[in-house]
């Protein structure tokens, strides 16, 4: 008999509480009753994205939201700086490129958080440029980036922040409105423990004088229309009911446990992760690492396509491998979202398990005690 666990950084496990909200009979999006559900996510989710403004809720992945917030804040010709030190840096860029926007692009070491003195510079050099693009948590690296002093830097040079905080928001601490970020989107299947389908976007009174001005070609993505419908209860286009049921209960489980307290949680769970890996002589890949995945380098000798490969078809533990470049050099495993402690202990042996069978040589359990040690108070 095998068990199935899920590490990976998005899908991440989803509570029972809402998988069961999610399994009720299905509602027609214009009732009253569907309208009902919808207003209260909406509002829940302004908590988790602590803020005061309206979160657009989109049917789409992350990227979706991405998309958006691209074509609906800027316009063709406009230069956009996009921070690229991941897999996700990347797709900033080629959004732009796609929608006619020149990215200016600031490649960073992947592994290594963006200089914002680097920014800076780049802002000075490029006078004209309308916006800044970043990840606040590179999730193919597992970097955690500088959010709150880019958004400062953003704000000294009068361009908008844009940023994806789709492994980000709900994980760690982003202060949307304090902070004075312009645009952040997020998606369903990360800390909102929900399944994959749902993106979520807000944007500062700043961003949406620019879409006013955006030229960008939009249809299902406009954000002015969408939001005109979602004040009413309403979304534009068909939305996905079902998951926003599941939504309105992740929200109330995230207020439950509260905001500080899961941001608490995450940061644990992450130390827990790191140290462990430590402790069995493996090196971290992110020197700025985020509290939503672990990145580690595959020890030499092994083989790291194997990894993943063994732990999710023979034991049923599913973590993830690199992405483009790391592919076979990384491996990550996330502690975002319905993860408990238990939860990194069994994780942390199940990397030990596959790295002894592979004949990677470490003490097997010092990796299990050194969790245990930090989940449980050293």
């Amino acid at each position: 008999m095998k068990k199935s666990y899920l590490f990976s950084p998005g899908p991440t496990p989803v509570p029972p509480e809402v998988s069961l909200a999610m399994a009720q009979p299905i509602l027609h999006h214009r009732t009253s009753q569907f309208t009902e559900i919808f207003n209260e996510a909406r509002e829940g989710l302004k908590y988790v994205f602590q803020t005061e403004r309206d979160v657009i809720i989109l049917a789409s992945s992350g990227t979706g939201a991405m998309e958006a917030a691209v074509s609906n804040v800027l316009s063709p010709g406009d230069k956009a700086v996009c921070i690229r030190g991941g897999k996700f840096g990347e797709r900033w860029a080629e959004i732009c490129e796609s929608y006619g926007v020149i990215p200016v692009n600031i490649d960073v070491e992947w592994g290594e958080a963006v200089k914002v003195e680097e920014v800076a510079r780049v802002l000075e050099a490029n006078p004209e440029v309308k916006a800044v693009l970043w990840q606040a948590s590179e999730t193919s690296t597992g970097v955690k980036h500088p959010t709150e002093e880019l958004a400062s830097l953003c704000r000294e040079k009068g361009v908008l922040s844009i940023v994806d905080g789709i492994t980000a928001i709900g994980v760690f601490d982003v202060k949307t409105d304090q902070w004075g970020l312009d645009v952040v989107v997020s998606g369903s299947q990360k800390a909102f423990m929900l399944p994959p389908g749902l993106a979520f976007i807000c944007l500062s009174e700043k961003a949406w004088e620019a879409v006013e001005n955006s030229k960008c070609p939009k249809y299902y993505f406009d954000l002015k229309k969408e939001l005109n419908n979602q004040k009413k209860g309403q979304t534009a286009y068909t939305p996905a009911v079902s998951l926003i049921m599941g939504l309105r209960e992740s929200i109330r489980l995230i207020k439950e446990e509260g905001l500080e307290n899961v941001f608490k949680r995450h940061a644990l769970l992450a130390k827990a992760t790191r140290e462990a890996m430590k402790a069995i002589g493996l090196e971290l890949f992110s020197k700025s690492p985020s509290e939503a995945v672990t990145a580690v380098k595959v020890p030499p000798g092994i083989d790291g396509g194997k990894i993943p490969k063994i732990l999710r078809d023979k034991y049923g533990v599913v973590i993830a491998g690199g992405q483009a470049k790391l592919k076979g050099k990384i491996f990550r495993i996330s502690h975002m979202g319905y993860v408990t402690k238990f939860d990194m202990v069994l994780a942390v042996s199940a990397v030990e398990g596959v790295l002894k069978e592979l004949g990677y040589d470490f003490e097997v359990g010092a990796g299990v005690k050194r969790a245990q040690e930090i989940l449980w108070g050293e």
